[in-house]
């Protein structure tokens, strides 16, 4: 699906029933926004603009990594929202210059109708031309990022309350869901980090910011993506000092199940040692012709047994 928003030279909406009303020299700029266009939409990439072939490929093909690329009429940037169920990239690319701005995505985003219903409640943003929304959508993607984070934030200064209530699961079951806290947390710094470069480049590139007017704004995109960054990091500290604690929790109580193991282990050393030598059966043994040999032997063993385990529990071998 394509909307077109087409602003004359008195900065008012013009209604376009055909493209090629573009090129009227009554248009002051136009927005042409691709929503999960058909193969004849996204050919007009290359018919109607004639953008650059390789430019058109990294809209066809998913990046891993923002980016923006200078070409002689126009700038082409490759950004990107965040999915709030996978955490993984929606990649949105632009193609803008002072005239046009071309948005092209393989998805609906709700960050791109939040655009289009800001500029439609209100004229004021027409005069700004196409960098103005090329703002308006970098400030909606990074926007929605806040509640994804935060969500990973509040969980963390919850997770003694998570921890209580999942008292009786096993230390494994915890170190699992650490894990996955910090896998979630590295898919959301790999994402925030490549768009703070990307706007750390462009608000000090005076080719890609063109008007100077507008500095501040993409710097205060560029400020709450600091933000978001500082958030990251402290919650993958937090989870390398939780992962940490269990891990060595797990250690402790590994060495004291093997320090049970070892009492008892070691308990039974004499008596096996004592059965052993009565049963060599050899005939000049005078222990055996005796009639309470059996019983006193039986005794000594009972009684190593019992020494050696109030010994070690007195030494806090068997506390696990």
């Amino acid at each position: 699906m394509i909307n077109v928003f087409a602003i004359s030279k008195d900065y008012q909406l013009i209604d376009i029933d055909d493209l090629s009303e573009l090129n009227s020299e009554k248009i002051k700029w136009y927005w042409m926004d691709m929503d999960d266009p058909t193969e004849d939409e996204v050919s007009l990439l290359k018919s109607f603009f004639n953008f650059h072939q390789l430019a058109i490929e990294d809209c066809l093909h998913y990046l891993q990594r923002a980016k923006v690329d200078k070409y002689d009429t126009y700038n082409f940037y490759v950004v990107h929202g965040m999915n709030k169920d996978t955490l993984s990239a929606n990649e949105v690319d632009l193609f803008i210059n002072d005239r046009f701005i071309v948005s092209f995505h393989k998805m609906h985003l709700k960050e791109i109708d939040e655009v289009i219903e800001k500029l439609n409640f209100s004229n004021k943003y027409w005069a700004g031309g196409p960098l103005i929304v090329k703002y308006l959508i970098l400030d909606k993607l990074v926007d929605n990022y806040f509640p994804l984070v935060y969500e990973i934030e509040d969980y963390l200064d919850d997770f003694d309350a998570f921890v209580e209530v999942n008292k009786n699961k096993s230390s494994k079951y915890m170190i699992d869901k650490i894990f996955e806290v910090r896998s979630k947390l590295l898919r959301m710094r790999r994402i925030i980090n490549q768009m703070r470069d990307l706007l750390y480049r462009m608000i000090n590139s005076e080719s890609l910011l063109r008007d100077t007017s507008n500095h501040a704004y993409f710097a205060d995109i560029y400020d709450h993506l600091l933000r978001l960054s500082d958030i990251i990091e402290s919650s993958l500290l937090i989870t390398s000092d939780l992962r940490d604690s269990y891990m060595s929790i797990t250690s402790d109580k590994m060495n004291r199940i093997m320090m049970l193991f070892t009492a008892i282990t070691t308990i039974f050393v004499p008596v096996t040692f004592i059965a052993g030598v009565y049963g060599m059966n050899f005939q000049n043994m005078p222990e055996l012709n005796w009639k309470y040999s059996y019983f006193l032997v039986l005794s000594i063993m009972l009684a190593l047994m019992a020494f050696m385990f109030f010994w070690f529990k007195k030494k806090g071998w068997f506390d696990i």
